[in-house]
């Protein structure tokens, strides 16, 4: 008769296939499937979104990177009859806040006056999107993305959608001295009603009459406006003024002063 083979030391009644005993799971390092594989993760060291364990910290939503900061950026489109409100929400680190900043400033600068009400709303836009700006560019260079964070570029200002505002208003700003400059110079030329006593000088000739009231105690006056009457009409060594420097069209009296 043959003889069972001895069981085996800690396997119990059930064989080597027996339950072992229970007790308290302590994880192993790296997770239940091994140590963590050196190198980068494909999510970045703080997960899918690159959120950092400390309190108040936050990840970008668009490379993972820390710091971020939690500002919307905002765009506007005008469509004549329609318009369109875009925004891009944080958190975002300094790097994709302000390539989004500049991208979205840019877009709405050429697309976002298109519209009677886009008119009003798409300043209002633009200066919404400073408070994020701000707040970007206060932040640390990106660090701990899971991808590399988004080029910039080049600032705001040296974009070619800006010409479209800059140029209107640089020559807006242009026009106002010249326009002053222009009616201080052609408005002191224009004929202008004389009245008598007044003291002019001729810029002209007599063809092409230019009288310029000037200071009677001036060295520049050269005549004496008089305005003629039936009892005392102009006298042989006077000129005559033209219809224009009239109200009512008559010829005044130039007398010379010297």
């Amino acid at each position: 008769m043959a003889t069972p083979p001895p069981p085996q030391q800690g396997a119990g009644p059930y064989g080597p296939y027996a339950p072992q005993q229970s007790g308290p799971y302590v994880p192993q390092q790296g997770g239940p499937y091994g140590p963590a594989p050196a190198g980068p993760q494909p999510y970045g060291a703080y997960g899918a979104y690159g959120a950092h364990p400390e309190p108040g910290r936050y990840g970008c939503r668009l490379c993972g990177s820390w710091p971020a900061a939690p500002a919307t950026v905002r765009g506007h489109q005008g469509l004549i009859v329609l318009m369109r409100f875009l925004s891009v929400p944080g958190p975002l680190c300094r790097d994709c806040g302000l390539a989004t900043y500049r991208r979205m400033s840019s877009d709405t600068l050429w697309q976002g006056w298109w519209g009677p009400l886009s008119f009003f709303i798409t300043p209002v836009t633009l200066l919404l999107n400073l408070g994020p700006r701000a707040a970007f560019r206060k932040l640390a260079p990106p660090a701990g993305g899971f991808r590399p964070a988004l080029d910039p570029g080049k600032p705001l200002w040296r974009r070619p959608p800006v010409l479209i505002v800059l140029v209107p208003l640089l020559l807006l700003l242009l026009a106002i001295p010249a326009l002053a400059v222009l009616g201080a110079v052609v408005g002191d030329d224009a004929p202008h009603p004389l009245t008598s006593g007044q003291c002019v000088r001729n810029k002209g000739d007599w063809k092409d009459q230019r009288l310029v009231v000037v200071d009677c105690l001036s060295v520049a006056a050269e005549y004496r406006v008089r305005r003629p009457t039936a009892t005392a009409p102009c006298g042989p060594g006077d000129y005559l003024a033209r219809p224009e420097y009239s109200p009512d069209g008559t010829l005044n009296c130039l007398t010379p002063l010297h």
